[in-house]
This record gives structure tokens, C-alpha cells and sequence, in this order.
């Protein structure tokens, strides 16, 4: 039987739906319109004429008798392998609306950031989020910033936390911290107690810096390039405290943000500002346009606000004002 179209149906039960569409999906698993009409607190009336309204919505017959009992045609089967999904999920909309109420401070989440970010900036924000919501599961996934871009785009994180030189079109950047650069060198270094430090006073001291793929490299040699200032680089180490170390050993010199420095590190090394000649590192939230954050994330953005980090700040001299 073909389907007979109309361009402007005249349907008596348009304005509510589920209520034929129901009682049709339980005459087709009853067999019976009277059985229907008792599972759904009905009139058996009431059902026939729910039923009568969706064949000639459809124009279709969506029944047809097999001895007492009432089998769907092939069209109305193909209506109620359609229709069940909706009627079911209406049906359980109520309840599963409260059990996802129940499950907001639940489930995970999913954080991109570099090494350093976790752990120098992470952990009281963590810890932060972990006394609020204990029941959600938190991974901290390690990335640098063009990876962890790349796990964004894929949805394999919900956000990512760290610093940004060029923003992609697709991806959004709201900066949160500022740290100011150091030069940081051995103690007894030329360097150390220099007055009037200038770029090229760098010049003839081997550089340790991170990899080249990494931002603090690019921003460094963007600021030498820029000043038309030459330099070496002696190694490429993967993590402040490796590259301190190995300042610390006399193998080099590096600069770096305040937010990798401590007390104990003053002990050992001597610290001098270069704000003059190098910009000053934000971090921030990095999630991609237009993603839906979920409870979760939101609570964890709400988090990364300045007031839970107190970066040290240092004199000229390169001791802590704090």
C-alpha cells in the first residue's frame, strides 16, 4: 500500500503527539486495544480513536487482525520501530532528567596542560577542585601546546590550561596569570652581580632552553632575533627543574619564568629580572569554540583565578619581595 501525501495533513492530535504515538506502540506490543487501553488508564475508545487519527494522519492501515489479536502491517511496523525510541524516551525523560541532576558533581574530567603548568601552577588548583567535587574523576593529561591543541580539536580533553604565543582561529585563549622572565645563572657567574644588565651581555654565555618546538624557546629567540643580538644554545632540556639543575651545575645559563622559581632555588642560584627585553608569560584556559563545557569543567575553570596562586616577586637583585 502506497502512502498517500498530502501537503498540509490535518492531524486532530498534532498539538500532542506522544499520547498516540504511545498508545499505538502499546496496542502494537499488547495485541489488543482493550489490553492498550488498560496498560495506559485509558478508554478503549479513547485508544481507537488515537489509533484512527494516526492512519489518517499517515494514510496508511497500521493493523491488520490475525485471529484475535492485532498485528502491525508492514508500515505500521516500520512506524513503530520509529516511534518506539521517542515514546521511551519521553517515557523516562522525568527520571533520567533527576539521575543526571544527581550525577552533575559526578563523572570526569579531562585536562591538557605541559609539564611545568602541572606542576607549578596545577596543584592548589587541583587540590581546590578536588575538596569541592571528590566524586569526580580528574586526568591531568601532559602536552605541550600544539598537542594539547590537537587533543582539544579531537574532544580527548574538555579544556587545556597553559601559555599561547599565536591563538588558532579555532581555539579560544583567555590569559589568567602573568609571570615576568629571570635570568637565572650560577652563583659567582659574571652575570650575577652585573649592573645594568643588557640583552647582549647574554650574548657570550651558552643558553640551556627547553626544546625548540616548545613556546618558551620561540618567545627567546624571537626577542634575540628581533634585537639582531646573536647566541648559542648549549642544551635542550625538557623541564624547568632540569634545566636548573644543570644551571645550578655551571653548564649554562637560561631564563625563565618566575613561576618555576622558589626560595630554594635563591639558595643556589642567582636570579636576575629581564622584563626589559622579554615579555612577561601568561596562562590561562584554552578550550575550542564553540564546546559545550560540561558542570565539571565549568567548576574547574572557576578555579584557575589568581587569588589561589601567589607568584613571588623579585628586586632587582633577584630576591623575594614576598
Amino acid at each position: 500500500m502506497s502512502v498517500r501525501e498530502s501537503a498540509a495533513p490535518r492531524f486532530a492530535y498534532k498539538s500532542d503527539r506522544l499520547k498516540p504515538l504511545r498508545a499505538f506502540c502499546q496496542t502494537v506490543r499488547l495485541g489488543s486495544v482493550s489490553r492498550a487501553a488498560q496498560a495506559l488508564f485509558i478508554s478503549q475508545p479513547a485508544v481507537t480513536q488515537q489509533l484512527q487519527a494516526l492512519e489518517r494522519e499517515f494514510g496508511v492501515v497500521l493493523f491488520e487482525r490475525s485471529g484475535r489479536r492485532m498485528s502491525p502491517t508492514r508500515e505500521g511496523q516500520l512506524l513503530h520501530d520509529l516511534a518506539q525510541p521517542l515514546v521511551e524516551g519521553m517515557d523516562g525523560l522525568a527520571s533520567e532528567f533527576r539521575d543526571k541532576v544527581r550525577g552533575l558533581d559526578k563523572g570526569e574530567l579531562n585536562v591538557a596542560a605541559n609539564s611545568s603548568t602541572i606542576l607549578y601552577l596545577l596543584p592548589r588548583i587541583v587540590e581546590a577542585f578536588r575538596a569541592q567535587h571528590p566524586d569526580v574523576r580528574l586526568t591531568l593529561h601532559p602536552a605541550i601546546s600544539a598537542d594539547g591543541a590537537d587533543l582539544l580539536r579531537a574532544d580527548a580533553v574538555d579544556l587545556a590550561v597553559g601559555s599561547m604565543l599565536d591563538v588558532p582561529a579555532d581555539l579560544s585563549y583567555e590569559p589568567v596569570y602573568r609571570f615576568e622572565p629571570m635570568l637565572i645563572v650560577p652563583r659567582g657567574h659574571p652575570l650575577a652581580g652585573k649592573r645594568d644588565l643588557d640583552l647582549h651581555d647574554l650574548s657570550p654565555h651558552p643558553l640551556i632552553l627547553p626544546p625548540k618546538r616548545q613556546v618558551t624557546y620561540r618567545l627567546i629567540d624571537l626577542v634575540f632575533q628581533k634585537n639582531r643580538v646573536p647566541y648559542t644554545v648549549a642544551l635542550e632540556l625538557t623541564g624547568w627543574e632540569v634545566i636548573k639543575q644543570y644551571v645550578a651545575m655551571g653548564m649554562g645559563i637560561s631564563i625563565v619564568s618566575s613561576i618555576c622559581l622558589s626560595d630554594a632555588d635563591r639558595e643556589r642560584l642567582a636570579v636576575r629580572p629581564l622584563s626589559e627585553w622579554f615579555p612577561p608569560r601568561t596562562y590561562g584556559v584554552i578550550v575550542r569554540k564553540g564546546k559545550y563545557l560540561s558542570p565539571q569543567a565549568r567548576a574547574f575553570v572557576e578555579l584557575i583565578r589568581p587569588d589561589l596562586f601567589h607568584p613571588r616577586e623579585y628586586d632587582e637583585a633577584g630576591h623575594s619581595e614576598r
